[in-house]
């Protein structure tokens, strides 16, 4: 099991102070005068992210008060700079989290990026692979997590398959398209990314979703995230920040196009293409059949959970209850 390494240190909200502003003033709220927070993202920018950036270029945050800045992850991971209070929100994953809770770090999960999983196993169509039982004999690239092998056996054993027939290799930040290429036959992606981008490149690829094997494997990927110490002493931050947030995932729902501009504008390097189709595929895929976007069910924390501890991933079970939170998103 992955293990945490907490760097104890305090969270710093900066709270400036202001003179009595004019009327101009008020209008363009100063930045000094607004609580500094930021916001750490679980990988490189993407349309998973676009509602934090669609909030922070509108001006979403600043109506709450917030000067949000959105940060890389770097080397230690959004998890551990959340749990530790060097940075105040983060993107994570209810897997994660879970773990993380058993470990008895405090990470809370805010709102569901994502309603349902979209995530699963793809390979190019020439490879044949069509169902799991097909992974027999062929290498998967991952990233080094006990889940991964959990996860393909499980869908595994649904065809009476042996996992300890498939080569699972780490294939670190490698490119999809050219690992399948080069020395891997199938990946677990996130398809409004990576198999949107195969559409635009001609590429036809096979995908094996995880929901279609079992309901337990549909958990929330991606969540947003804080920690504990954040939900006590500064509820009113939290909830300033949810808001702005579920503005900005509205907002990406029901102006798909506008939202892939603000994504591309603000990170450049993206290919505006993949960016835009991207984003048209996943708008109705936020919110998806919940009464509002970012809602989460205990029922889905706890069949996840009750799956990972079936699997040896957990030591114990999940306190579902304190993993996950509704109070902040608005009404």
């Amino acid at each position: 099991m992955k293990k945490w390494l907490i760097v104890l240190c305090s969270t710093l909200l900066i709270a400036g102070c202001s003179n009595p502003e004019s009327a101009s003033e008020t209008k363009n709220k100063d930045t000094h005068s607004l609580k500094k927070v930021s916001v750490v993202l679980d990988w490189t920018p993407n349309t998973n992210h676009t509602g934090l950036y669609v909030a922070k270029e509108k001006g979403y945050f600043k109506e709450e008060g917030l000067d949000v800045d959105i940060i890389m992850p770097g080397d230690a991971g959004a998890d551990q700079l959340v749990a530790s209070g060097k940075s105040e929100f983060g993107v994570s994953y209810q897997e994660s989290i879970t773990q993380a809770r058993i470990q008895d770090v405090p990470l809370v999960s805010i709102a569901a990026i994502i309603q349902h999983n979209t995530s699963g196993f793809a390979s190019p169509a020439a490879k044949n692979i069509v169902t799991p039982k097909d992974f027999v004999g062929k290498t998967y690239g991952g990233w080094g997590s006990p889940v991964e092998k959990s996860v393909i056996s499980s869908l595994m054993n649904k065809e009476n398959a042996d996992v300890n027939k498939v080569s699972i290799v780490n294939m670190g930040d490698t490119d999809f398209f050219t690992a399948v290429k080069r020395d891997i036959d199938f990946a677990w992606i996130y398809y409004g990314w990576t198999g949107v981008e195969s559409e635009l490149r001609g590429e036809k690829l096979n995908m094996i979703y995880l929901t279609e094997y079992s309901d337990k494997l549909d958990y929330y990927t991606p969540v947003l995230a804080t920690n504990e110490n954040m939900i006590n002493e500064n509820p009113d931050t939290v909830k300033a920040f949810v808001k702005a947030v579920s503005k900005g995932y509205e907002f990406a729902i029901n102006n798909p196009s506008d939202a892939a501009d603000i994504l591309i504008k603000t990170v450049p390097d993206l290919d505006p293409k993949l960016v835009k189709k991207s984003q048209e595929w996943l708008a109705s895929k936020y919110q998806d059949d919940a009464p509002r976007w970012g809602e989460q069910k205990q029922e889905v924390w706890e069949n996840y959970a009750s799956w990972m501890f079936d699997n040896g991933l957990l030591e114990k079970q999940l306190d579902a209850q304190k993993a996950f939170t509704n109070n902040f998103l608005p009404q």
